[in-house]
């Protein structure tokens, strides 16, 4: 069994064409194990009820923007660990490095390839 059969990733993003491109994008690498939030708050419980190893977040969510999503999934030890991909429109040095200081393993500008994004995971996880 390969790793993108074993891989659970949870994608996080208010707009519903963002969550579908990431989607499908991910069904092009044939990653089957994923789920969806339309906030980060949402998320949040949705990840304290069933971890996963990785997180596609969008950083422009209203509620709880992808960073506050990352500093709550640092901040709870059971699932500190999890990979953080921050998906993001803007991304300015000044996000990137808050995300970094946060503890982000990687992020992504929208909009992107499918190759981008396969190259932006196996950074995290390893060879899909």
């Amino acid at each position: 069994m390969s790793l993108k059969d074993k891989l659970h990733i949870l994608v996080v993003d208010d707009m519903s064409t963002s969550r579908g491109l990431i989607t499908q994008a991910l069904d092009e690498l044939g990653i089957v194990n994923y789920r969806t939030e339309n906030n980060g708050q949402s998320a949040w419980r949705s990840l304290a009820a069933k971890p996963v190893h990785l997180v596609l977040s969008d950083y422009n969510m209203p509620e709880m923007d992808g960073l506050q999503l990352l500093h709550a999934i640092r901040s709870h030890k059971p699932i500190a660990r999890t990979g953080f991909i921050l998906v993001t429109g803007r991304a300015d040095p000044e996000t990137i490095n808050a995300g970094v200081k946060l503890g982000m393993n990687n992020f992504i500008k929208k909009p992107f390839q499918t190759a981008q994004l396969k190259a932006c995971i196996e950074k995290v996880v390893g060879a899909l």
